[in-house]
C-alpha cells in the first residue's frame, strides 16, 4: 500500500470521527434543549383562554362596520359652509359616497348639516329629510349621518378649538383588506400588580394627539411597579374612581410594536392596588388608519423598558407581502 493511500484512509477516518463527535455534540444539545422545554411549567389553561378570549373581542372590535378600519376621511371644516359629496362641486371631497352628500355649515357652538334633496340619508338611525344640528364626540349624545344604506357613516369630532369630520365606510379597504394582529406569547410574568398613587382631585396631564392639539386630560393618579429589580412609574388617565387608560411608550416602539406607542386599561384601583396585564396593551387606531387623531404617550410614561408583550406593530397588506 502506498503512503498516498495511507495518508488518504487517515484522513478520510479523522474526518469520519470529527464528524461523528459534532453529531454527537449536537444530540446532547439537543437532548439539553428537550430537558429545558420539558421543565417549563405549563401555562394555566385559565389564563390562555382569557387571553386568547380578549384577542378574538379586539379583532371583532376592529372588524365592525364601524370599528377603526373603517376610517375612510378626516376632514376639518374651516369654512362657514362646506358642500360635501364625492363630487368636484364639493368643498368636502368624500373617498367614497353620493356626488352631494348635503351642507355643513360651522357656526357658534355648533355644526349644522343639512342634506341634498332626493339623497337617503339618516339621523342617529332615522331618515332625515331636513337640517339638524350635529353634537361632536364631546357630547353626550354625538350626531351620526347614514348614507349608503347604512354603509357610511360621517360624525363630526372637536379637537382643540377646531371641528373635523369624521367619515367611516364598512368597504374601506382598510377594514376588507385587513391582515391580522401579531403578538408576542402570552405571559402571565407580564400580569404586574402595581401600586396606586392617587394625584389631588382635579389634576390634569396634557396630552398631544397625533395631529398636534394638545388637550389636558383628567389625571387621577399614577401606577408603580416592578420588573427584573427595577421600579417603574406609569400615568394614568380616566375619571377618578373609575377605569384606568394609559398612553405609554417603551423599547420595543419601533422595534416590534407601533412606534407611536400602545394602550393599555386597566381596572379601577382596590385598596391601593391595580393589576396591569401587558399582555393587553394594544395599538391605537393610528396604527390601521391615517384617519385618526390617536394620543401620544406623555414623556412621564416613555419607559426604559422592553415590553415584549401584546400586540406587535401591525403590517398593512403592501408590507405583508414584502
Amino acid at each position: 500500500m502506498s503512503r498516498a493511500t495511507t495518508s488518504s484512509r487517515r484522513k478520510q477516518t479523522t474526518l469520519a470521527v470529527l464528524l461523528v463527535s459534532i453529531a454527537a455534540v449536537l444530540a446532547g444539545c439537543g437532548q439539553d434543549d428537550n430537558k429545558h422545554a420539558e421543565q417549563k411549567p405549563a401555562l394555566d389553561p385559565a389564563f390562555l383562554v382569557a387571553q386568547n378570549d380578549w384577542r378574538a373581542q379586539r379583532r371583532d372590535d376592529l372588524l365592525r362596520p364601524d370599528g377603526w378600519t373603517s376610517l375612510v376621511g378626516l376632514h376639518q371644516i374651516q369654512l362657514k359652509a362646506h358642500y360635501v359629496g364625492t363630487g368636484p362641486g364639493s368643498g368636502i371631497r368624500l373617498a367614497v359616497g353620493p356626488d352631494k352628500l348635503g351642507m355643513i355649515t360651522d357656526g357658534v357652538g355648533h355644526v349644522r348639516f343639512t342634506p341634498e334633496k332626493g339623497v337617503p340619508v339618516t339621523f342617529n338611525g332615522e331618515p332625515l329629510t331636513k337640517a339638524i344640528d350635529l353634537a361632536d364626540d364631546r357630547q353626550p349624545t354625538p350626531g351620526v349621518i347614514g348614507f349608503d344604506e347604512g354603509k357610511g357613516l360621517l360624525s363630526v369630532i372637536e379637537r382643540g378649538d377646531r371641528h373635523y369630520l369624521r367619515v367611516k365606510h364598512a368597504d374601506a379597504p382598510s377594514r376588507l383588506q385587513f391582515t391580522g394582529i401579531g403578538y408576542w406569547d402570552a405571559d402571565p410574568s407580564w400580569q404586574v400588580q402595581a401600586r396606586y398613587i392617587p394625584h389631588p382631585a382635579g389634576k390634569t396631564l396634557p396630552i398631544m394627539d397625533i395631529i398636534s392639539v394638545v388637550t389636558p386630560s383628567p389625571n387621577p393618579g399614577a401606577v408603580e411597579f416592578e420588573r427584573d429589580g427595577k421600579t417603574y412609574r406609569l400615568e394614568a388617565l380616566g375619571e377618578p374612581g373609575g377605569e384606568l387608560f394609559f398612553v405609554l411608550a417603551d423599547r420595543t416602539s419601533g422595534h416590534g410594536s407601533y412606534p407611536a406607542g400602545r394602550f393599555l386599561d386597566a381596572p379601577a384601583p382596590v385598596d391601593g392596588k391595580v393589576t396591569l396585564d401587558f399582555n393587553q396593551a394594544y395599538n391605537p387606531p393610528c396604527a390601521f388608519t391615517p384617519f385618526a387623531t390617536c394620543p401620544l404617550p406623555p414623556p412621564e410614561n416613555r419607559l426604559d423598558l422592553a415590553i415584549t408583550a401584546g400586540e406587535k406593530q401591525y403590517l398593512p397588506p403592501k408590507q405583508k407581502k414584502s
